[in-house]
């Protein structure tokens, strides 16, 4: 096994397959274009990359699509939901600006990036304009587009995601309510955790 551990090694190994094509390169840009924005406002999931003193976070916002907002073509808005409160991504952010963001729209094979700055505000207003069922985030990521482009389908068709027959059965899988036991020694999680979370969710989603 060799270890690939400079970029002319790398680009030893990938140059066989030649060139970079123009059509992955054309189609980034540095601001959001009507096509994009269409792909934007469509998206109701988004996994957020950051990266901090700690090391990197990936976390997933979800919400009816368009719920980033695009305030101008160079400005995304971002709203913090309800979550577990350890505010991972948003520690990062406060001090490491770098953010990339992945759109995905159900059965779209083209997924949505986008890297920017960001910053955290929790101006009342704005936070306020993003307010669902009378409740509002607390606070707002405003990202500063730097570099827009989309990701072409191959991963999305090689792993199936949209396919109905790809569906994995829950019962497959351990619960979350066995995980946190089995974590924990059994002080929180088991079937109680996993009963309760339909109702919790619906209590707490805004």
């Amino acid at each position: 096994m060799a270890i690939l551990d400079t970029v002319a090694k790398l680009e030893q190994v990938y140059g066989e397959f030649g060139a970079v094509g123009e059509a992955s390169t054309a189609k980034v840009t540095d601001h959001i274009t009507p096509h994009y924005r269409r792909f934007i406002e469509a998206a109701p999931f988004a996994a957020l990359a950051t990266s901090g003193p700690e090391g990197l976070d990936c976390s997933p916002r979800g919400d009816r699509p368009g719920f980033v907002r695009i305030a101008d073509p160079r400005t995304l808005l971002l709203p913090d939901r309800r979550g577990n409160n350890r505010i991972d991504s948003l520690r990062n952010v406060v001090r490491d600006p770098r953010v990339g963001l992945m759109f995905l729209i159900p059965g779209i094979g083209n997924a949505l990036r986008v890297n920017g700055r960001a910053v955290i505000e929790d101006d009342a207003d704005l936070c306020a304009s993003f307010a669902v069922e009378a409740k509002a985030p607390r606070t707002v990521m405003v990202i500063r587009v730097g570099e827009v482009y989309f990701q072409c389908a191959r991963a999305l068709i090689r792993s199936g995601l949209w396919r109905a027959d790809a569906q994995v059965d829950p019962k497959a899988l351990p619960t979350p309510g066995q995980i946190l036991a089995e974590m924990s020694e059994g002080r929180v999680g088991g079937e109680s955790y996993d009963a309760a979370w339909a109702e919790r969710a619906k209590q707490t989603m805004w």
